[in-house]
């Protein structure tokens, strides 16, 4: 709505006010005494009145002072009486006629003008906003945006990292610019492509690569716009999208967060009427009913695949689905060059080994530390973004800041120390567990001391003797503490937490343990209310007291087991906590080395198979010297 349209809206109101306080001003101020025609024409015999105004039937007057009324002011009204203005020249009455067509006119705009122009406001309003000017009120209307060729693009070139989902977005971009090359053979284009990935993996930006490359009509919406306070507003919208869609077609249509509206069916608790569920149902039509939306691709992408209704995801409506996992390291290493383009790199940044020290990152995360790293650089006014800058960065984003301010006593550093060096000790000696990368006694985030290690390779599926391994590390903190401090404390509670997690999945969820390859309840996932409300344990109580049994010899194994190794490299225990204590930050090979040296064995032998390290660069500090960052086992403050 215009500047003009808006002063014009606000006069009309304050005129429409002036008019009504005028009205009950005047009705307010005085009152009027209405008298039947009779004790009118008394009055006037009696010399009373003073003044009157004819208008038509109506008589009002006024009453002169020597009459003492309370009401001056009265009103009367007659019929055809031909000696009235007779008898009132008679008392020398001052007599004025006002014509009824006036009277009636004047009369009908105050009464009804106030409401006339309020009815008019009204309709100059919703006539403002059924243009376009405002769409407050343009409920059911789709509120996609359509993306012009002039805003900035994203093509692949700007993607990296998730190359499988990249091909099957590049077909739909060929079918749409060259439909023929498929038909011929009688293919048909996807009606629907589903992109399924955690968080910050890229869905999103896939999305808008796809925009920039396929030179076609993009429309863009979330799922939660769909959804409205009023009832059928969301099943209007995705008509009104794709009728927007048919116009425009060929086209891409793109839902970010589809599970906002494409939750699975009946899965409310309280029954009756959903407004989702019939959004939902218009989607389901408008995707593959009665009548088809020739040229019309349907974008989406989510990261609760599990929650879809399931008509949703059938062929017909959602043909493809896409993963888009977490990179890998060549991905993350081409995601790392896209996100460093255009920032100036010093000679020394190898960003292999950034890529290296990162498993598990994804793309969002990689971009985050390279702007964490710019703006370390900017901080200490570089020129260019050195690799140590990046080292912090990666301790930045993994633990925290330093909590430089927080103050620790002698002796709750002694206590970290021997804690974070038995989680190192178990770690370095044991073959199956990931090689030790950094242990540090400065507090960071939530955490009075972390030790980091750093796995040898991308790992997507487990071992036996590895999550073995990896509970027996855990307990290495608990044992140093009891063993070497004679006390036990609260450091060790989130190290507990996750050795019993670890296996009561081994138990109920891999069947690793001697119940046998079982499985008991449901795999840990995200709940979905609808659903899970209401599951019933699916075995026993005998077998419940078994898996207890099996979850406490497991992490009881592996607690005897960090026991033995602590025992027989006492030497080594000491060293390493003493060493924490005057350095604060040790790396892998300086924890290897200290064992070797105490115990005689082979720094060789005991170094795991990994990735290389990166070298410790002039002028670094400790702390953020070397090495890449690998899974933690923090320990809450």
């Amino acid at each position: 709505m215009n500047a003009t349209i808006k002063n014009l809206l606000l006069w009309m109101v304050i005129l429409v006010l002036i008019i009504l306080a005028w009205n009950v001003f005047k009705t307010g101020a005085t009152t009027v005494e209405e008298v039947t025609f009779s004790q009118f024409l008394d009055q006037v015999a009696q010399g009373h009145v003073q003044k009157v105004r004819i208008r038509g039937e109506e008589i009002s007057g006024q009453y002169a002072p020597s009459a003492g009324k309370r009401d001056p002011l009265f009103k009367t009204y007659a019929a055809n009486y031909p000696d009235l203005v007779k008898d009132l020249r008679a008392k020398n009455v001052e007599i004025e006629i006002t014509p009824q067509k006036d009277s009636t006119f004047v009369s009908a705009l105050v009464m009804y003008g106030p409401l006339i122009l309020l009815v008019a406001i009204w309709f100059v309003i919703m006539r403002q906003m059924q243009a376009g000017g405002n769409k407050a009120l343009s409920f059911g209307k789709s509120r996609a945006k359509l993306l012009t060729p002039t805003q900035k693009k994203v093509t692949f070139k700007d993607v990296a990292g998730v190359e499988e989902a990249k091909v099957e977005l590049q077909e739909i971009i060929e079918f749409l610019k060259d439909p023929q090359k498929f038909q011929k053979l009688g293919g048909k284009i996807p009606k629907g492509v589903l992109l399924i990935g955690s968080p910050g993996t890229g869905k999103t930006l896939l999305a808008r690569a796809v925009a920039g490359e396929a030179n076609v009509p993009f429309f863009t919406i979330s799922g939660s716009d769909f959804v409205e306070m009023f009832v059928g507003v969301g099943a209007s919208r995705v008509r009104d999208l794709f009728e927007q869609g048919k116009k425009n077609a060929p086209c891409i249509i793109f839902i970010d967060e589809i599970d906002a509206v494409g939750r699975h069916r009946g899965a409310g608790l309280g029954g009756g009427h959903d407004e989702r569920e019939q959004t939902l149902n218009a989607l389901l039509v408008e995707m593959d009913g009665f009548d088809t939306n020739e040229g019309v691709i349907l974008v989406a992408a989510t990261n609760r695949p599990d929650v879809l209704d399931p008509a949703l995801l059938r062929p017909g409506r959602f043909d493809r689905r896409v993963v888009v996992d977490r990179p890998d390291l060549r991905g993350r290493e081409q995601i790392l060059k896209v996100h460093t383009r255009n920032t100036p790199l010093a000679e020394n940044v190898d960003l292999s080994i950034i890529a290296r020290g990162t498993p598990g990152f994804s793309g969002a995360d990689l971009a985050n530390l390279v702007n964490e790293a710019a703006l370390n650089a900017a901080r200490f006014n570089k020129k260019k973004v050195e690799m140590i800058d990046f080292e912090y960065a990666k301790d930045k984003v993994m633990m925290g800041p330093e909590r430089k301010s927080m103050i620790m006593t002698e002796d709750e550093k002694k206590n970290t120390a021997y804690h974070e060096g038995g989680h190192a000790l178990v770690a370095a000696l044991l073959p199956d567990a990931d090689p030790v990368h950094k242990v540090t006694i400065i507090p960071r985030g939530r955490a009075l001391g972390v030790t980091m290690q750093l796995p040898a390779e991308d790992k997507y599926s487990h071992t036996k003797e590895y999550l073995e391994a990896t509970i027996t590390v855990m307990m290495g903190g608990r044992i140093a503490e009891e063993k070497f401090l004679g006390h036990m404390t609260t450091g060790a509670g989130n190290d507990i937490e996750k050795a019993t997690d670890l296996a009561r999945k081994m138990v109920c969820e891999w069947g690793m343990s001697e119940l046998g390859p079982l499985t008991f309840g449901r795999p840990e996932q995200e709940i979905f209310l609808g659903r899970d409300f209401g599951r019933t344990q699916d075995y026993s109580e005998a077998t419940a007291n078994q898996i207890d049994a099996e979850v406490k010899r497991i992490v009881t194994n592996a607690y005897n087991r960090a026991k033995r190794l602590i025992d027989d490299h006492e030497k080594a225990m000491h060293k390493i906590a003493r060493t924490l204590l005057e350095k604060e930050v040790l790396d892998g090979d300086e924890v290897l080395q200290i064992i070797a040296d105490e115990s005689g064995m082979d720094v060789a032998k005991l170094r795991k198979t990994g990735p290389p390290k990166p070298p410790i660069l002039p002028g670094a500090t400790p702390e953020i010297a070397d090495g890449s960052i690998g899974p933690l086992v923090p320990e809450p403050a």
